[in-house]
Order: structure tokens, then sequence, then C-alpha cells
């Protein structure tokens, strides 16, 4: 099969196409996926140089987000409710290939509203943002919500996920295009560029003063958000693709009766098993409503040139989710 296969750490740049790598076998309680779309992450970039936590031996297919189709020649362990040719999403090593192997407890039928170009980029960044904005925040209609990186993949999903609970959101983005494209794709009701001095207090004045009751960052600017934020607010802690750990001034904490919270989505599979079944019914229930829908970047990567989509996510040229083509949409499975 055609995949993207890992020999040695490399920039990925400097991934190739294989043409003839062996197709997966299915574990017991596994399924096979014919995979038509892929999503793309920084968190691959990472592991093809050898940076990222999880390393599986040489040699091996890269990425992790996808959508497909169970695949036609597919077994079906006791307990699973999917059959041949259904429509499903998920996350596993492998995704950058056109068939994988995968526990089918981690993998969801995909909503008819959904292609699979949107699905392929919801199985880590919707959760993240719901659960971050339900669950950790308890965000109330009425609210008002600061989303800093809001054109990216987690960030634009919270933009749309708070509008959808009846927030008011003000999105926070580096240039005046993602700034658009929140408001175009998210919904935002106001947009803020956070590389401008003192952008703290457009915010402040957009909420008459008060601050936002909720602020959720994956970048890694909570302290300079701090000075925006409302008497009881949360700051939610997503992530730091900046780069930098931040140390907070607990002084702030203290004075404004704040609350510092984090988000790990992916802990909740060892910490709160039993709670990841709730946050997909709902957020199921969600997409299939229509009130919020998967944003993709412009321009769909075809399979050949996924590492043009990597070099471009490590650029940050992106927006929504990135994802790359690996067999068309049109191409029904043969069952």
């Amino acid at each position: 099969m055609r995949a993207f296969v890992l020999k040695s750490y490399a920039h990925p740049s400097k991934l190739s196409l294989t043409t003839d790598f062996p197709e997966p076998k299915a574990g017991p309680q596994d399924v096979l996926v014919d995979v038509y779309s892929g999503g793309l992450n920084f968190f691959d970039i990472l592991q093809c140089q050898g940076k990222y936590q999880n390393q599986p031996p040489m040699p091996y297919v890269l990425g992790a987000e996808f959508a497909g189709r169970v695949s036609a020649n597919s077994p079906i362990p006791k307990g699973c409710k999917l059959k041949p040719g259904d429509r499903v999403f998920g996350a596993a090593q492998g995704a950058f290939g056109e068939k994988l192997a995968t526990p089918w407890t981690n993998i969801l039928p995909i909503p008819d509203n959904i292609s699979f170009d949107q699905a392929a980029g919801l199985f880590v960044t919707w959760p993240t943002s719901y659960e971050a904005l339900v669950g950790r925040a308890q965000l109330k209609s009425g609210e008002w919500v600061l989303v800093t990186a809001s054109a990216g993949g987690v960030g634009i999903a919270a933009v749309q996920i708070a509008k959808a609970l009846g927030a008011k959101v003000i999105a926070a983005a580096g240039s005046q295009v993602k700034l658009n494209v929140s408001k175009e794709y998210g919904g935002a009701d106001f947009g803020v560029d956070y590389t401008k001095p003192n952008w703290q207090q457009e915010v402040l004045q957009i909420t008459g003063g008060k601050g936002v009751d909720v602020i959720y960052d994956p970048v890694g600017l909570i302290q300079d958000s701090l000075k925006c934020i409302a008497w009881k607010g949360r700051a939610l802690v997503v992530g730091f693709a900046a780069g930098a750990i931040e140390k907070l001034p607990l002084n702030l904490v203290l004075l404004k009766n704040i609350s510092i919270v984090g988000i790990h989505w992916g802990a909740y599979t060892k910490k709160d098993p039993e709670h990841i079944p709730k946050v997909w019914k709902d957020l199921i229930a969600l997409l299939s409503s229509g009130r919020v829908k998967p944003v993709v970047y412009s321009e769909v990567f075809p399979f050949e040139r996924l590492p043009d989509g990597l070099v471009a996510i490590e650029k940050r040229q992106t927006w929504g989710k990135a994802v790359v083509r690996i067999r068309d949409e049109s191409v029904m499975a043969r069952l």
C-alpha cells in the first residue's frame, strides 16, 4: 500500500511516499480501516524528527488522526456494532497510509452531515475544546470568552462551541487574516490582534470594562490574558504552542479571585475513561445538529504533497484543520 513511512528521523520536508509498504494486520480487538483523509498535527512534525513522546520502532507509518471506511475484509470483533463500509473517524498510529488497523473502541461513526475531510480533524481537537469549556470552565450562556490562536484547530472549535453554548466570543490571533477566519468560519463576535501593544485594553473596552469570564489559551498567553480577565474568571491552560511554559504571578490569581484550570484530554483515557462516552455523545449531537461545523483549511493537500502540509503548519501558514486527502471521497469501498 501507499504510505508515508518513517525509516529514519528527518525533517517533514524530507519525507517521501512509499508505494509498497505491507498492509497492516488486525489484532483480536481491531478493525481495518480504508483511510480517506488524514488530519495533520504539529506533533506529527515532532514525531518524524524523534522529538515526540510516542516513538514506535521503525519502520512505521506516520500520522494519527483519520477518517475513512471500515474495510471490506475487516474482522468485526465481538461487541463491535460497526460493519464493512461504515464511515468512521478516530486516532491511531498509521493514519498517513491507505489502510490501518485500530481497536474498534478507538473509532466512532461519522455523522451524515460531516465529510471525510471534516471528520479527519475531529478526534483530538473537538473533545479537547468541548471538555475545556463545558467540563472544566463550566461556561454559561451570556458569559464572555477570549479564545487565543482562534483560527487554529482547537481554537476555531472552541469559538464555535462557545457560540453554540450562548457565549459572547472575542477571538484573538496574530493577523487580520486569521481574525477574519475566526469571524467568518467560527462566528466570533469580536477580534483582537494580540501582537499589538496593550491589546488587553481593547478586550476591556469590548466587555464594558468587566473583562472576560473565560480564557481559552492553547498558545502560552495566560499571563498576558490575565490583564483582561473578569472577577471570578477561569483561565484554561490548553497548551503551549508558542514553546514556552509560563510562570504565573499568583498575586493576580488571589486579587481577582480567579481559577487557573488545566485540560489534558489525552489523560482521560487513563484517569477518567467513563467520562469520554458522555463527551462524545454530546459532541456528536452538536455536530449532527449543524450548529457547529468543522473548519478545514482552504487547501486540502493531495497525498503526495503531505510534506508540504506539515511544513505549512510548522510555518503557521494554515488555519482551521489542515488535512491530507489519501483517497477520493467519491471512491466507494468494494463490499
